[in-house]
């Protein structure tokens, strides 16, 4: 069975592309922090905006979906679910908010990971909640003619718990050493947790949570205000194949998950930048109106209203139509199209 040992990490010399993306959000960490000080009203209402994106993304990457109304109806607990898919949000939906509201209180155990993973199936009618997986789990992919191959296998139902165990003792045993920088330690852990692929459902899901929650623990809780998730399912692609580069060779000791280090480093420095750019229009405007005019301006060509939302999402749906339309009339913007077409240029 493998076998988890990161020692090796202590000594290891990084190349200059990871070396640079740990400083940036090292320093990145350090403005978060100064921006709270400085806005904490305003950053508040980033919080939920981010939970409602997170929940909506890391679904989707499963492929379960709902509509933007049930979805908001979901979040805000106004509803029962309707569907399996809506079942499964809404389960993520109280994990996540169970990680936002404890992690302080949330050790890296296993037990501990059971508990999360069955809030993730609290509102479904699977029985496995909280248990490791009882059957043979395959991580598989499909060709153009629709076949499908395995890609990779997982240990066994047997093997399971004990991996579990080890994985946990050797992350918190390096976490407690303090020789390796946490940044490192989880993408590696998470790697190695979907190697082993403890659970007959929710792997993906429950991979993202901890992300999050080893995250806010070590410090980095940039996650609170932009969603992780949702810049995962932006590029899902290279998720799946820095994944599947890093697992080569994993049962044999020999893999290299720095292909998933990369990534997920990378996923990291995209939050801090875009959550810099959101203060930076908030500390800039006196009004909404100039929090508007200063996401417009931050564009560059065509844009919709789904482009200035995301720039501004604090900013209410209506209030945001209203300004657009302000600024059309002030001459600043122009509108094209109709509908689902429409889209904005900038006049000045």
């Amino acid at each position: 069975m493998r076998t988890f040992n990161y020692q090796y990490l202590a000594n290891k010399t990084w190349d200059n592309e990871t070396t640079g993306l740990l400083s940036f959000i090292h320093e990145e960490r350090g403005k978060q922090a100064l921006y709270l000080k400085q806005k904490p009203f305003e950053l508040e209402k980033l919080i939920e905006i981010a939970k409602i994106q997170s929940t909506e993304a890391s679904n989707a990457i499963e492929g379960i979906r709902t509509t933007d109304t049930r979805l908001r109806r979901l979040m805000s607990d106004k509803t029962t679910p309707r569907s399996r898919d809506e079942k499964e949000i809404a389960g993520y939906r109280d994990a996540l908010n169970t990680v936002h509201e404890s992690f302080d209180y949330i050790p890296l155990e296993v037990n501990y990971i059971l508990q999360l993973h069955k809030i993730l199936m609290s509102h479904t009618e699977h029985s496995y909640g909280g248990q490791f997986k009882n059957v043979q789990n395959y991580i598989s992919a499909s060709n153009a003619e629709g076949e499908t191959f395995t890609l990779f296998t997982p240990p066994s139902p047997f093997e399971t718990p004990m991996a579990m165990e080890q994985l946990c003792t050797e992350y918190n045993r390096m976490i407690g050493e303090g020789k390796v920088d946490p940044l490192l330690l989880i993408p590696i852990f998470i790697h190695d947790f979907l190697c082993i692929h403890p659970f007959i459902d929710g792997n993906g899901r429950m991979s993202r949570l901890l992300t999050t929650l080893l995250l806010y623990r070590n410090g980095y809780s940039v996650g609170r205000y932009i969603s992780l998730e949702a810049k995962i399912a932006k590029n899902k692609d290279l998720y799946y194949d820095a994944l599947y580069a890093s697992q080569q060779n994993w049962h044999e000791g020999k893999d290299d998950p720095t292909p998933f280090i990369k990534y997920i480093l990378g996923t990291v420095v995209a939050a801090y930048k875009d959550f810099e750019n959101r203060v930076n229009l908030i500390l800039d405007a006196e009004n909404t109106e100039d929090i508007v005019r200063a996401a417009v301006k931050s564009t560059i060509g065509k844009f919709t209203k789904a482009t200035i939302k995301e720039l501004v999402p604090s900013v209410g749906e209506k209030t945001l139509e209203r300004y657009i339309k302000m600024l059309c009339d002030k001459g600043e913007i122009e509108k094209h199209g109709a509908g689902k077409a429409t889209y904005y240029v900038r006049l000045s």
